[in-house]
């Protein structure tokens, strides 16, 4: 694994875990995790499990006793690393977005195909059950024709002027803000439930230009390293209409500065015979309406997706005894590990990378020019 910190402890934990709940032919092995820091990352290999460090990535590459590859650094270093590691012959396992631009996620996703390397995207949030059960009841057509998609992605953690300029907040090092971090997951729930969108239309904002210098601690949290201030090149929030390619239409916002929601990433979708609803912070629930229902009865159900018929639960405790944020990562490393044995690349990949990309740049490109801009897949 190339980093350790958030996404670092959360993929260590995964990893460690699976074999708890779930049995694969491929088992995962912590052998070895690199950052630049030494003895920071020598004290996160300790107590995350990894038998070894490196200090340099590109070490991870060349040894012989590791088969896969994880990367949960900055999205900067994204494409230099899949890249490499993909013409070493590693499977890739990524957090997201893919990488800066349109045109490094198509690199990437070349050299994957080229080397015929098992890959994966880590938008964990498809692998709540209620979101896959979500899914089944759309594929099974309970709620017919579908109408409307609504995904909202809140977060406050940047809302203080006095939260130093981190790496999140600079271009060049994530690409964009609210964007490609929050509204890229709302993005892939939607092309995951619904389907892939064919235009979109949207407005960017960025609230505080500058703020003084610093760098993330873990988590959401960050320190400030200067009293001297430097200027943010991301956005703050993002707003855009969508239509997706089999008539739908979609409203989407993320911000990080809706005061008093730490992480609510939610999505209602509407259709001619019912709707689902669905937020993170109660993530074991899914809301179900249905208009076939007698009236006086009418009204949204609360399913608590805990039962054995719901995906994945069935590996955890009895009904009603929830499971958390953590576990959407261990199903979403049990399908990877389940990939490494077949050969083939589990959902969502590098190919909904590149769409997830492309779909990002042209939000940015709508903001920029006021207009409907058509995705070119």
């Amino acid at each position: 694994m190339i980093g350790y910190q958030f996404m670092g402890k959360m993929h260590s934990h995964a990893y460690r875990d699976l074999p708890f709940f779930f049995d694969t032919e491929a088992r995962p092995v912590l052998q070895a995790v690199a950052g630049r820091n030494e003895a920071a990352v020598k004290q996160a290999a300790e107590k995350m499990g990894w038998a070894s460090y490196e200090t340099d990535w590109r070490r991870l590459i060349e040894r012989d006793d590791i088969d896969v590859i994880d990367i949960v650094t900055p999205n900067h270093t994204h494409a230099d690393m899949a890249i490499a590691a993909a013409e070493a012959g590693k499977h890739i396992i990524i957090e997201k977005p893919l990488a800066l631009t349109v045109e490094q996620a198509e690199r990437m996703a070349e050299a994957v195909k080229r080397n015929n390397v098992v890959h994966m995207i880590c938008h964990n949030y498809r692998f709540a059950p209620a979101v896959q059960y979500a899914k089944k009841l759309i594929q099974d057509g309970v709620l017919g024709r579908l109408y409307h998609f609504r995904g909202n992605y809140l977060q406050d953690f940047i809302i203080d002027p006095a939260f130093p300029l981190v790496w999140r907040l600079k271009k060049e090092v994530s690409g964009s803000g609210a964007l490609g971090d929050i509204a890229a997951h709302s993005i892939d729930l939607a092309r995951f439930l619904v389907g892939d969108i064919h235009e979109v239309v949207g407005t960017m904002e960025t609230f505080i230009k500058k703020r003084p210098i610093g760098e993330m601690v873990g988590g959401l949290s960050a320190k400030v390293d200067s009293d001297q201030m430097g200027e943010v090149t991301v956005d703050d929030a993002v707003a855009f209409l969508a239509r997706f390619e089999n008539g739908t239409v979609a409203t989407f916002e993320a911000t990080r500065f809706a005061a008093g929601n730490r992480n609510k990433n939610t999505f209602e979708i509407n259709g001619e015979k019912g709707s689902i609803r669905w937020d993170m912070e109660n993530m074991n629930n899914l809301e179900v309406y249905l208009t076939e229902d007698a009236p006086g009865l009418q009204g949204f159900r609360l399913i608590n997706c805990t039962e054995d018929i719901h995906p994945y639960a069935g590996a955890y405790w009895p009904p009603g005894h929830i499971i958390g944020y953590e576990h959407t990562f261990i199903h979403l490393i049990y399908e990877f590990m389940k990939g490494v044995t077949s050969g083939e690349s589990p959902r969502p990949n590098f190919e909904d990378g590149v769409k997830n990309q492309k779909i990002l740049a042209a939000v940015e490109t709508s903001a920029q020019t006021k207009q409907w801009v058509t995705i070119d897949y």
